[in-house]
């Protein structure tokens, strides 16, 4: 069964970067990159979410490559980079430090910026010696550190050992997603985004998930089933700005919340009222809006910029 290709027109379309390569990882796991906008311009590194893709970015992308070098890579198994055996919290580090290392100077600072299963990425890689090299700032998108499952409210039932084996049914089954029908479309914006999602942006989003691999969708959702990243959120020192989504069900605003409570250097927490968890393509600008600001703000331009 072929897989849906992204969208090809409109602000969802990914751009074409302006280059490509190959970052290898510690277990030898090969990522796909790309860089977007010129070489001397100040970095920004973008890590997807589950069953996502680098195209899960696109508006980003285009409205920061202006006058930003933006460096978005595929997670193993997502996109273009090939699957691995290895599927954890320490694959999921190793392979942004196979990133950084790849795309940056020595000790040039980046601010890093994760979305969902990307921003668990950045909760584990926090406490890496080449994670500290180059982070100057955080932004962290829709997400959490601990008992996804349990507080994902994806299911309409109470909370309970009910909901989280059903849930748990639901986020790790096998089956082919399909075709992206009117039906899939309905399914995923219920489950991922907020009532006022457009048609575009459903669509948009329904067209990266269903094109990631079954097994691959089931097993770093085994990941995320026992993820306990509450230490990485301690170790994660550098300035830190969290948004999150009033109607997301796949990580509750509670989540955001409890980051905000735990981070050493929280510098604010946005909750958009009636978005989703999809929030870089349900608010745009506004996610572009933030990584402009923490660049502005803790990133150097490098000379003759």
């Amino acid at each position: 069964m072929s897989r849906p290709t992204p969208v090809a027109s409109g602000p969802y379309a990914p751009p074409t970067p302006a280059r490509e390569l190959t970052a290898v990882s510690a277990d030898g796991a090969r990522l796909h990159v790309e860089v977007h906008g010129a070489e001397n311009a100040p970095p920004v590194v973008l890590a997807h979410g589950w069953t996502c893709s680098t195209a899960f970015w696109a508006a980003q992308i285009r409205d920061l490559a202006a006058d930003h070098r933006v460096i978005a890579y595929d997670q193993r198994g997502h996109g273009r980079s090939p699957a691995s055996e290895a599927c954890g919290t320490d694959a999921l580090a190793d392979d942004l430090e196979a990133v950084l290392a790849a795309t940056l100077a020595p000790g040039e600072k980046a601010v890093l910026v994760g979305h969902s299963m990307g921003g668990m990425t950045l909760m584990a890689a926090s406490a890496r010696p080449r994670f500290r090299e180059h982070a100057a700032a955080a932004l962290l998108c829709s997400t959490g550190s601990s008992r996804l499952v349990a507080e994902s409210r994806v299911v309409p039932m109470p909370a309970g050992r009910l909901r989280t084996g059903v849930t748990r049914q639901i986020l790790g089954s096998r089956a082919p997603l399909g075709p992206v029908t009117p039906l899939a479309r309905r399914i995923l914006k219920y489950a991922t985004m907020g009532p006022g999602s457009s048609s575009g942006m459903v669509e948009a989003c329904a067209r990266i998930v269903h094109a990631c691999p079954r097994t691959v969708r089931h097993a770093w959702s085994q990941v995320l089933d026992r993820l306990d990243l509450d230490h990485g959120v301690r170790e994660l020192t550098v300035p830190t700005a969290v948004v999150a989504g009033t109607a997301d069900r796949m990580t509750p605003v509670t989540h955001a919340r409890a980051l905000v409570a735990s981070l050493p250097n929280c510098v604010g927490l946005t909750e958009l009222t009636g978005l989703g968890h999809m929030t870089p393509v349900e608010a745009p600008e506004l996610i572009t809006s933030r990584i402009r600001e923490l660049v502005s703000t803790h990133v150097q331009m490098k000379e003759g910029a």
